[in-house]
């Protein structure tokens, strides 16, 4: 990047987190009137100060993308052009959601240590406001021109953070025992549900930017190969989805038949995409047998040696597939130019 273009950058970023700080402090002065506040529990500063961050994230990023990349897709076909601003509008929801949640788990890891703290109007306005600047600078950050594999990075964070917020406000403390589908139990369920519907938004995104750099690697030859690996990964988010959206003690059957096609489908999806990255690279063949096998040990150790519970294999499960996911983005990082690359078929699947 050019030096004068990226102090240019820098400098719109921050000014577009002042403004994001001054919106959150004064959406928070009009939202947060009356009594102070503690920091969680009913009537507490996380829910509202949350939902300002999180509408401020996503207006950061959306006036990031028409700023940054207008006129980027004019001359793409339209399924071109449609595809390019279905991902954006999802990663919209995202960043809100992303930024949504963080400020949750901070609300429950402060209140933890501060104990009997209370914020009046002002103070809640203000930790609204530098949530509001935290999460509308990263959102604006990424609107610039973000990558494959800062979508891994992201959609790796977004479940961590989730999880860990489910974790800590969990009904029943010995979810730990069976599996993580009891964090979406009860009441306190939508954050474990919420969780994996939007981590399952993230994964169709990722997909459809896989898709993406392939198609910048490989040109149209490839299209219908990449098309069928951006399906596969849009089908794999849509199960992730389901599986929040019906819990458990919804309907049992829907729940599991969606959690175990989740597994199948991100693994049918990556050998695809591997197979379209035509003559892959010894890292991401190392990685992918390497993980295959960790983790055909992963289930012997659970099933018959009964080393851990059904939740410590789904922890191992995610957690190597999304060490995959990274090495595979990485790999893609190296090879695809990082210019927009217009196709010259003005249908997906004809020339």
């Amino acid at each position: 990047m050019d030096t004068s273009l990226g102090l240019r950058n820098e400098t719109r970023t921050v000014w577009a987190t002042a403004l994001c700080f001054a919106l959150g402090t004064i959406a928070g002065l009009v939202v947060l009137q009356g009594p102070p506040r503690p920091l969680t529990g009913p009537g507490s500063l996380s829910q509202p100060v949350a939902v300002i961050a999180g509408v401020v994230a996503a207006a950061a990023f959306v006036v990031s993308t028409v700023q940054h990349r207008r006129g980027e897709t004019d001359p793409m076909p339209p399924w071109q052009t449609t595809a390019s601003h279905v991902s954006a509008v999802a990663l919209t929801v995202a960043f809100a959601a992303v930024t949504a949640f963080g400020v949750l788990l901070g609300g429950v890891v402060f209140g933890a240590g501060l104990h009997d703290f209370t914020a009046p109007s002002l103070g809640g306005a203000l930790v609204a406001g530098v949530a509001a600047a935290i999460g509308g600078r990263f959102s604006y950050t990424a609107g610039v021109g973000i990558r494959t594999r800062d979508l891994a990075t992201l959609l790796f964070g977004f479940l961590t953070i989730g999880t860990l917020f489910a974790m800590a406000t969990a009904s029943d403390p010995l979810w730990w025992q069976q599996n993580f589908s009891q964090l979406g139990l009860g009441v306190r369920g939508w954050a474990f549900n919420g969780t994996l519907v939007v981590a399952g938004l993230l994964f169709a995104t990722v997909g459809a930017y896989i898709g993406r750099d392939l198609h910048r690697l490989r040109g149209d030859s490839a299209l219908r190969g990449i098309a069928a690996v951006v399906a596969l990964w849009g089908a794999t988010g849509a199960a992730l989805a389901v599986v929040g959206f019906v819990p458990i003690e919804l309907n049992r059957v829907v729940h599991w038949i969606a959690a175990i096609g989740t597994l199948v489908l991100f693994g049918v999806a990556a050998l695809l995409s591997t197979r379209v990255l035509s003559g892959p690279p010894r890292a991401l063949l190392i990685a992918t047998v390497g993980l295959g096998v960790l983790m055909v040990a992963a289930v012997l150790l659970h099933w018959p040696m009964g080393l851990y519970s059904s939740a410590g294999l789904e922890a191992i499960a995610v957690g190597l597939g999304l060490v995959w996911m990274t090495t595979f983005v990485r790999v893609l990082a190296v090879l695809v130019p990082d210019v927009p690359r217009v196709s010259a078929r003005s249908s997906l699947l004809r020339g």
